[in-house]
């Protein structure tokens, strides 16, 4: 492993230290021995150590992990060659279970709870599975939990896949409003050329902006040993950028990885595009509403003291939308004032205006949420 860099360690040590939330992506390589198809004891004990301690400086730690299958074929006992699309889900479904215990384990000992959370791709195209997921990974994270974060192979088909938890993991860390994505990796940065074939390939610490340079310098798809290579990793770069949220790779197969990122150890680190939050409201701004939320003054007065929109101040409902749609907000005076995600479908949505959020209930027969529109979700 190359040497460590002085300025390395002072980015890394200044973007991990003023990160909030941080998702770490785990491969397969790091947790299970290929030979064996065994867990990495030892290893994921390390990486628990890791995530206690940015836990005791009061930092939110969400974990994407492969290695279902891994751990699943062995026990099945099916062949080391490539699986068919059944044989990986049944793979899945029996190896998720011993994932999550494995890491229910490593990380009890410190006080940690974890939960299990399987996405596939719709769930992040899916406005409505979207905010849905969203939601519960911000609200585990407040109640302290670290979510381990899988894609859902036991019923994921070729077309609503992630196919690589390289954009798995930059997804996740758009949805969860993440300030640091770290993708722990068999190579420690994006190089100017593959350093296996070319002895002058040089790595680069620090990417501002992804060009049409930097994306030849990943080459095919097989340029890096870990599936998909560097170039998906370039592809979760892009999105978790764009999103605000800056991106390292680096090599995870060592002793305490994210202590050794932190300190200095090899890296690219790919430079955000503004932060998470001002990222999601430029997305939300960006959408073409689906219908309108007519407002009061006293709504708007809220809005600007950056609450979010409560059934009381909104006086009617315009248009046939769905609960994760964007919708504008419009004045007394007919000007818009703001776009958001709607909290509720357009029925229930003109089932409760005007009344108080602790009405909901009885309105609508269940416990919904108390604002239409959460400040969340939405852009002034």
């Amino acid at each position: 492993m190359a040497a460590l860099s002085a300025t390395l360690a002072n980015e890394s040590a200044v973007r991990i230290g003023a990160a909030r939330r941080i998702v770490v992506k785990i491969g397969s390589a790091l947790l299970v021995n290929a030979e064996t198809g065994l867990l990495r004891v030892g290893w994921l004990e390390e990486l628990a150590a890791d995530v206690a301690a940015l836990r005791a400086e009061g930092k939110q730690v969400v974990l994407v992990s492969s290695g279902s299958i891994a751990l699943g074929r062995r026990v099945l006992g099916l062949p080391p060659r490539e699986l068919a699309l059944e044989q990986s889900q049944a793979a899945a479904a029996v190896g998720q279970i011993r994932l999550a215990r494995a890491y229910e384990t490593v990380l009890a000992p410190h006080g940690i709870t974890t939960a299990q959370v399987l996405v596939t791709l719709e769930d992040s195209e899916n406005r409505r599975r979207y905010l849905n997921s969203r939601r519960t990974l911000g609200t585990l994270l407040d109640l302290g939990v670290v979510p381990i974060v899988n894609e859902n192979d036991t019923v994921a088909t070729d077309e609503i896949r992630y196919g690589d938890n390289d954009r798995l993991g930059a997804q996740v860390a758009s949805m969860a409003g993440a300030d640091v994505l770290v993708l722990l990796s068999d190579v420690d940065g994006l190089y100017t050329a593959n350093p296996r074939e070319d002895a002058s390939a040089r790595r680069l610490e620090v990417v501002a902006a992804i060009t049409p340079e930097i994306e030849a310098m990943a080459g095919g798809t097989g340029s890096a040993l870990s599936k998909g290579g560097m170039k998906t990793k370039l592809i979760a770069a892009r999105a978790a950028t764009r999103a605000g949220c800056a991106m390292a790779i680096t090599f995870g197969a060592v002793s305490r990885p994210l202590k050794a990122l932190r300190e200095g150890a090899p890296c690219t680190w790919f430079e955000p595009d503004g932060d998470p939050h001002v990222a999601r409201k430029r997305w939300i701004s960006g959408m073409k509403p689906r219908g309108k939320l007519r407002v009061d003054a006293g709504a708007i007065a809220a809005l600007g003291r950056g609450k979010s929109l409560l059934p009381a101040g909104v006086v009617a409902v315009e248009g046939d939308f769905s609960r994760g749609d964007p919708v504008s907000v419009v004045g007394p005076d007919g000007a818009v004032v703001a776009k958001g995600l709607a909290g509720y479908d357009a029925a229930d949505a003109r089932r409760i205006i005007g009344h108080r959020s602790d009405e909901i209930e009885a309105i609508l027969g269940y416990i919904g949420r108390a604002a239409l529109v959460h400040r969340d979700d939405l852009a002034l």
